[in-house]
């Protein structure tokens, strides 16, 4: 039953998609270009080549396929996917409009001509241009045509009244709106794109929060936890992206150093070159990780043994004593599958709760059981804070917290945007993030 139905949601998401590519297959390459011309050519052919590489770029990790290949269809095919985003929706704002000044146009005809044939137009510099007879209002609007009379657009002079012109005479009404609302909603939608993949590219910023904890001794007020989520090094993002964060997260000159998961999306041997500088992580109580479900995508004990190597302490399901509070660390809920899940009596069950504990985990849904094992503060990222708008609407759905800081109960949830990016390598209106956490001490 849960492969049929996999199977009808995938088979209903591919219909979706097929329709929306021929959805903007009409409005900005059949209603904008001329039969058979070069232009309508090329973007038939992009129609058709973009989604097979976003499909690519999706799968190719999964199906094992070499890495030079990865990086090959990814950086296109996931990029696609951003652009088919804010494409679909600008133009989804865009077709009221385009409506609306088809209609406008059309109110412009005159109003005693009739339709008929389009005449000749006398050449420039010929005399007056011959007189052409304008067509119905109902005729131009008519759906899907390829060649309707419009507004000629003259060389010199104001424009011509809307009229009928010969194919090759002159710019349609049809096709000039399209034109207009097509390109506009393109600038739009590969502006929103642009910008988001700069915001990536350029490396996170650097959030700072203050959480008072009430078991913390005064000692320990001021207290720097860096906290580093979904970094989702792969054939996107590779080394210089990990040298740009380890450079973010030294400058702040933490106390501690967490890496709360999602950390790669491949194995060992293709990242292994990537995750390298996370050597030159420096904090006084050293830099410590826990598993994210992409880990168990890749390989996690490969990489829990990697980045033990690398000087990184991993937390599977266990705690370190520091000296004013205890820190805890659990697996990812998607370790389950391999029996090798979030064991929160492991990792907390014997210990001293008179003492303040911060948990690292990297899916915000386990704050119940964080609740439940008296944890003062959970860190956790996996959300991207929805990354794509209005991604995090769907976000909402699925996590208690999207991002920033709550409490639930005497627990209090931090949750990390993410210093990465998964699958496109954009953000729009979720911006990057390392967040230095500030513990607070009541006594202070």
């Amino acid at each position: 039953m849960t492969v049929l139905l996999f199977a009808l949601v995938a088979l209903a998401v591919c219909a979706l998609l097929v329709g929306v590519h021929r959805w903007l297959w009409v409005r900005l390459v059949r209603d904008t270009t001329a039969p058979g011309g070069l232009p309508r050519r090329i973007g038939t052919a992009l129609t058709i080549a973009l989604p097979l590489l976003s499909v690519a770029a999706l799968t190719a990790g999964r199906a094992g396929a070499p890495f030079w290949l990865q990086q090959t269809v990814s950086w296109p095919g996931y990029l696609w996917l951003a652009v088919l985003l804010y494409l679909t929706l600008t133009m989804l704002v865009a077709e009221p409009i385009r409506a609306l000044l088809l209609r406008r146009l059309a109110h412009r005809a005159p109003s005693g001509a009739t339709a008929g044939p389009p005449t000749e137009q006398s050449a420039p510099g010929a005399g007056p241009a011959a007189a052409t007879a304008a067509p119905s209002a109902a005729a131009d609007t008519e759906a899907g045509a390829e060649t309707e009379p419009g507004a000629v657009l003259a060389a010199d002079g104001p424009p011509a009244e809307p009229a009928a012109t010969a194919p090759g005479s002159g710019l349609t009404r049809r096709t000039f709106v399209a034109r207009a609302v097509g390109g506009a909603a393109a600038a739009v939608a590969v502006g929103t794109v642009a910008g988001g993949t700069y915001g990536v590219l350029r490396g996170p910023s650097v959030r700072r929060v203050q959480v008072p904890l009430a078991k913390l001794p005064r000692a320990a007020h001021g207290f720097r936890i860096a906290v580093v989520s979904d970094v989702h090094l792969g054939p996107v993002l590779g080394r210089a992206h990990a040298q740009r964060i380890v450079d973010t997260v030294n400058r702040t000159q933490p106390d501690l150093i967490a890496i709360v998961g999602d950390l790669v999306d491949g194995s060992v041997p293709d990242l292994g070159p990537a995750a390298e500088p996370l050597r030159g992580l420096t904090a006084r109580h050293g830099s410590f990780f826990v598993t994210g479900n992409h880990e168990y995508f890749s390989g996690a004990e490969q990489w829990v043994e990697h980045v033990r190597e690398l000087g990184l302490t991993p937390l599977e399901n266990a705690r370190r004593a520091l000296p004013h509070f205890d820190l805890a660390g659990v697996n990812d809920v998607q370790g389950e599958r391999e029996g090798s899940g979030p064991d929160f009596r492991a990792a907390l069950g014997d210990r001293d709760r008179t003492r303040a504990a911060v948990l690292l985990a990297h899916q915000p849904v386990v704050i119940h059981d964080a609740v439940q094992h008296g944890v003062d503060l959970q860190l956790s990222g996996h959300t991207h804070g929805g990354q794509l708008w209005p991604g995090e609407y769907l976000a909402e759905l699925a996590n208690p917290t999207v991002a920033g800081l709550e409490r639930y109960g005497d627990t209090q949830l931090y949750v990390s945007r993410g210093a990465g990016a998964w699958g496109p390598p954009v953000r729009v209106g979720a911006p990057s993030d390392i967040t230095v956490v500030e513990l607070a001490s009541y006594r202070a």
